[in-house]
């Protein structure tokens, strides 16, 4: 199934139980039999999914392999780095996401004015959102002084942290593009783009980190201008695919961008954007936190971040997929399938989370050790990957569960849930156990993975009794034009 024709119903108002007739509850064998059969299906939507997003943070892990050899300091300023942009990437990834969502349903009506007409609104979007943020992090430079970070570090952070900040604009314009290929049932062109960013990423990062032909390189700035080189080359590859390909030349055609149809975009994707950073935010306050213990916490949490990230992008494509799955099923008035839909994916991620944790006990003093020289940050990090390893069930959970309530059209809880979760419980948690408990950067994440357990618990506790029998889903649903069913 094309992603255009599911995503095209996923955003429907989920009908009463009744609204396609009858439908008697499966028993527990059939209602097995309904969760497996859902299973490929699910998981078919989430790989394309699951690899662009993976792309879009192999960058990180490419840069902490290749920053690695300039020392404990270098990897400190990435990692401070990267706990800024996590915040912001989370909310323009939220911020644009329903721009794909308005696109998805033209393609799906067969309106090909409507697509172009969301992509150029979506464009504008997003390119305002993507300057602002970048000045937004540019201009907090001056801050870091006052959070009590290492001296070392922070002399070696202002230029990669710049360049760095100029990421955003390119980001926030490819996933509009990204979002346009998978709603015309092309996803796996859109994950071609990111793989591209990634491609190219891993010979600049050299030659500009390190040198070549004699040139003795640019060190952490390198990595900077490595990664802006990289997403910009994505993003004009994309722009020019959209450009010269007959397959887009439907969706070409001139279209103002209105303001209403902006409106709308800002109107949807704001309320989204604000659970994705204050997702990232909590991430990336528990990265300050850790940076109070020195050079060589702030060393092991950019290893341990890197590559928890790469493995957190299934449960994530997981929750896109179940979104719209569910969403199908709800327009399509088949509320005997929400649960199953549901429970399939939560299994799915559930086992793939189990499997990470497995790989990390096993392996995290040897994925430490070949990310740093430094006997200091091995020990570390392979102690938070002990404490990380813990985590990654409830993450996989909550974040599972919170797709499948936005497939429900069920938005606001779930977003104060999260928001409560980790910034009244988690972060609070992390510095009692890291520093009042005396636990250190592992106690950090300890407290962190409670706020964590939490949510998961209450989200999926959620899903479950929205999609029983005595409570069918219902909800407010945007129809692209900014007016509510």
């Amino acid at each position: 199934m094309h992603v255009n024709e599911v995503v095209m119903t996923g955003i429907a108002p989920a009908p009463r139980a009744d609204a396609a007739g009858p439908r008697a509850a499966p028993d527990a064998g059939g209602a097995v039999r309904a969760t497996l059969r859902e299973v490929p299906r699910v998981a078919g939507l989430a790989l394309p999914i699951v690899v662009g997003l993976a792309a879009a943070t192999l960058i990180g892990v490419v840069d902490t392999i290749m920053i690695a050899p300039l020392g404990t300091e270098a990897l400190g300023a990435a990692a401070l780095t990267s706990a800024a942009l996590v915040v912001l990437y989370s909310g323009l990834y939220g911020l644009v996401s329903v721009v794909g969502i308005g696109m998805a349903q033209g393609s799906g009506a067969a309106d090909a004015p409507r697509v172009a007409g969301e992509l150029r609104a979506g464009l504008a979007v997003a390119l305002a959102a993507g300057v602002l943020c970048a000045a937004g992090m540019a201009l907090a430079l001056p801050l870091l002084d006052r959070l009590g970070q290492p001296p070392q570090v922070l002399a070696l952070l202002p230029a990669y942290w710049l360049t760095m900040s100029a990421v955003l604009v390119p980001f926030a314009l490819l996933y509009v593009f990204k979002g346009l290929f998978e709603a015309v049932g092309r996803p796996w062109t859109a994950a071609g783009f990111a793989l591209l960013g990634v491609a190219l990423n891993v010979p600049l990062n050299w030659v500009l980190i390190h040198g070549a032909l004699g040139w003795p390189g640019l060190g952490l700035w390198g990595a900077g201008l490595a990664s802006v080189a990289a997403e910009g080359t994505a993003l004009l590859a994309a722009w020019a695919w959209w450009r010269r390909s007959s397959a887009m030349a439907p969706y070409r055609g001139p279209a103002p961008v209105t303001r209403p149809r902006v409106a709308a975009q800002l109107r949807e994707g704001l309320p989204v954007a604000l659970g994705y950073v204050g997702e990232g935010g909590a991430y990336a306050v528990a990265g300050v936190m850790l940076g109070w213990f020195g050079a060589e916490a702030l060393a092991a949490n950019q290893i341990v971040g890197s590559i928890g990230g790469v493995l957190y992008m299934v449960p994530l494509g997981m929750a896109a997929a179940v979104g719209i799955r569910i969403g199908q099923a709800a327009g399509a008035g088949r509320t005997d399938r929400l649960r199953p839909i549901g429970l399939a994916a939560l299994g799915t991620v559930v086992v793939w989370m189990a499997g990470v944790t497995a790989l990390l006990l096993v392996l995290r003093e040897d994925v430490a050790a070949a990310l740093s020289d430094s006997p200091e940050v091995v020990a570390v990090a392979s102690g938070m990957f002990l404490t990380v390893a813990f985590m990654q069930v409830a993450d996989g959970v909550q974040s599972t569960s919170l797709g499948a309530l936005r497939g429900l059209v069920d938005n606001r809880v779930p977003t104060a849930v999260s928001l409560v979760a980790y910034w009244a419980v988690a972060l609070p948690a992390a510095w009692a156990f890291g520093f009042a408990l005396g636990l250190g950067p592992s106690g950090v994440w300890i407290g962190y993975g409670l706020g964590l357990g939490l949510a998961a618990a209450i989200l999926l506790r959620r899903f479950l009794r929205r999609t029983s029998a005595a409570a069918p889903p219902r909800g407010d649903a945007w129809r692209g034009d900014g007016s509510a069913w």
